[in-house]
């Protein structure tokens, strides 16, 4: 491996455009902790930090042919990691909203008694899953939304740290949605 340390990052991007793999470890190990840190600082959360830089390098790769640059390499990099954490705070709104809107419509809506019955096998098995969340997760995601208290409400009442309330909700979001993914399905299906 050739030691590209002193190459300017002008000199690096060009050498990436060829396909050159040293350009692209030293623009690695130049910008990952840095870039890593900034994510981390705007997300709260390590592990999606950890998913958005790896995506960001990867797509680095890919797409290196294609890379131009109006201004500087850092420049170019601090935006496209902007522009990722943008997009997982669009995602996690999204997620939010598809629960609770589930929720709701499943708290909501009346029709045949069938369709009640229904209604509240599905409401229980909802309840059965949030039961069987670890018990910090539990206690944080039924702050959140059963007693519709905020992060930082959360975070104050159980003494920890918001992030931690924005990741344990997001876990408890991604587990229930894989619990409960099938269970929606066959209630769609049914009531339709």
């Amino acid at each position: 491996m050739i030691s590209l340390s002193s190459t300017s990052d002008h000199d690096l991007v060009s050498q990436l455009r060829e396909g050159s793999q040293d350009a692209y470890t030293e623009i690695y190990n130049r910008y990952k902790w840095l870039l890593h840190s900034h994510a981390y600082k705007k997300l709260g959360d390590r592990d999606a930090a950890n998913d958005l830089i790896q995506e960001l390098f990867t797509n680095l790769w890919t797409k290196r042919k294609d890379i131009s640059l109006t201004s500087t390499l850092s420049a170019y990099l601090y935006t496209s990691v902007y522009n990722r954490v943008i997009n997982v705070y669009e995602h996690r709104q999204v997620e939010t909203k598809y629960i609770d809107s589930l929720v709701e419509y499943a708290n909501n809506y009346v029709d045949s008694t069938d369709y009640l019955i229904r209604e509240k096998q599905f409401t229980e098995i909802i309840e059965k899953e949030i039961a069987l969340l670890p018990p910090k997760m539990r206690e944080i995601f039924e702050l959140s939304r059963k007693r519709h208290a905020t992060h930082k409400e959360i975070a104050e009442t159980l003494n920890i740290s918001e992030a931690t309330v924005t990741k344990q909700i997001k876990n408890a979001l991604k587990i229930l949605k894989v619990r409960l993914g099938l269970v929606i399905y066959l209630f769609l299906i049914t009531r339709f």
